[in-house]
């Protein structure tokens, strides 16, 4: 729990409204009813519909499952026809509050965005679960999987505490640690054993040739190495250490030297990991299992992603291990396209452009690395922009120094798309839009703009 007397109070103010959530989504579990679950297609998203998917399963009930690139209104229009009575949307939701409330049935929403249309408190029909309703910070106190199994946590669901976790690791809220609600669910997850942790070098493979494993290590990233295959060995050849050779090979004094280089570089690449140990051995590490539902969000291949999380051990995880190499190698022609192609640099804001088919999946990853791997200006958010035909996809990014100074991509992009009939909103540190391709050099001007006044 929080420290201060406030922080206790925000939690439990929140833990009492997903009390709420717990007991109309039971009501109807006893009645009977398939629940509709409708959660983001995304690492936290896919964990989160996991969640709910699994715990509506072990109470003997049925489920129907979407999962979405976003909410759009036409989303919202097919819902609208549906028969069901009870609707459950994950990782998003809380900006189109009014509308989920003209569905024919119930609603819950477990979502941590800040972008509100409507709080939701008058509604009969609604139970709305968000951490920013009671003060806390969802960019970093509580991922959706978090939120989700906060609604689910009253059914005694603890064993679904592990993969709460891997949503809060796939929305990057770890750092130096947990905190908030994220904190609460890690002790419960420890203390009854679901949840091992103990201290660690947290490279990404310790059987592939070492230098293939410090290349593909992203999270956390580790400059000049990271997703540079040739500055992988060149590092290693300077240490005195074969790249060839596998971690598990080298002796222990090796492996000390190793980690007291590599920490040099970045300290974060020793600490604590986190792991189920009931778990399958690829999905063992929350790290790792997260990475690979985001690589088959990546990939389109959603459903893979989600057998997963509901206990698919064979097929599904083999093809999740592979789009995860499949991953981490475009990744690594993504780093060497920034390295080599920069960014265009307003006053306040960099911008980096794609019409490219693979680059295009990776954006809001690549403008992430970017600023981890000291290739771009870590003191002007990064906004990406992916042309799609007459559209064009936009995701923003910035570091924690950035959003302390004022900086909220999330306001920023929605104001900005909003003005030019579009959509968008997410956190301060991390944001998404669409809007019309005619607008983009005006939408450019506008968010730089937007950012001044942020900062000023």
């Amino acid at each position: 729990m929080s420290k201060s007397s406030n922080g206790s109070h925000q939690q439990n103010n929140l833990l009492n409204r997903a009390e709420e959530a717990s007991k109309l989504l039971k009501e109807h579990l006893d009645k009977d009813h398939v629940v509709r679950v409708i959660s983001h297609n995304d690492s936290d998203g896919i964990s989160a519909a996991g969640v709910i998917c699994n715990a509506i399963a072990e109470e003997g009930g049925k489920f129907h499952v979407s999962l979405v690139p976003r909410l759009k209104d036409k989303v919202l229009e097919n819902l609208a026809k549906e028969k069901y009575q009870l609707f459950f949307f994950c990782d998003m939701g809380s900006g189109y509050v009014e509308k989920i409330g003209k569905l024919k049935g119930h609603a819950i929403i477990a979502d941590h965005h800040q972008t509100m249309d409507d709080t939701g408190d008058g509604m009969e029909n609604l139970v709305h679960v968000n951490p920013h309703l009671f003060g806390m910070d969802g960019t970093r106190d509580v991922s959706a999987s978090g939120v989700t199994y906060l609604t689910v946590r009253p059914l005694k669901k603890v064993e679904l505490a592990g993969l709460a976790l891997v949503g809060a690791f796939g929305d990057m809220q770890y750092s130096d640690g947990f905190r908030g609600i994220n904190q609460t669910i890690l002790a419960e997850a420890t203390e009854s054993g679901v949840v091992e942790e103990q201290e660690d070098l947290k490279i990404a493979s310790k059987v592939e040739p070492l230098y293939k494993s410090l290349a593909h290590t992203f999270q956390p990233a580790i400059p000049g190495i990271s997703g540079d295959l040739e500055g992988s060995q060149s590092f290693l050849e300077k240490i005195g250490i074969s790249y060839g050779v596998k971690f598990t090979d080298l002796a222990n004094e090796e492996k000390d030297f190793l980690k007291e280089r590599l920490v040099d570089l970045n300290p974060q690449i020793f600490g604590q990991v986190y792991s189920v140990p009931k778990e399958d051995p690829a999905l063992r590490n929350l790290e790792k299992y997260a990475e690979i539902l985001d690589a088959c969000g990546k990939n389109k291949k959603h459903a893979v992603g989600l057998s997963i999380c509901l206990g698919d051990r064979k097929s599904a995880i083999q093809e999740g291990v592979e789009f995860l190499k499949k991953y981490h190698d475009s990744l690594i022609k993504g780093v060497s396209w920034i390295k080599r192609e920069g960014s265009q640099e307003m006053d306040n804001v960099q911008y980096i452009y794609t019409e490219d088919k693979e680059k295009k999946k990776i954006m809001g990853t690549l403008a992430t690395l970017g600023i981890d791997l000291e290739i771009l200006n870590p003191f002007k958010p990064v906004v990406t922009l992916s042309r799609m035909h007459d559209q064009v996809k936009i995701s923003g990014r910035t570091t924690l120094k950035m959003t302390s100074k004022g900086v909220n991509l999330g306001f920023a992009l929605e104001q900005a798309a909003k003005s030019f009939n579009g959509a968008g909103g997410g956190h301060n540190i991390a944001a998404g839009a669409v809007i019309p391709y005619r607008d983009l050099e005006n939408f450019k001007n506008l968010v730089n703009d937007i950012i001044s006044t942020q900062i000023n």
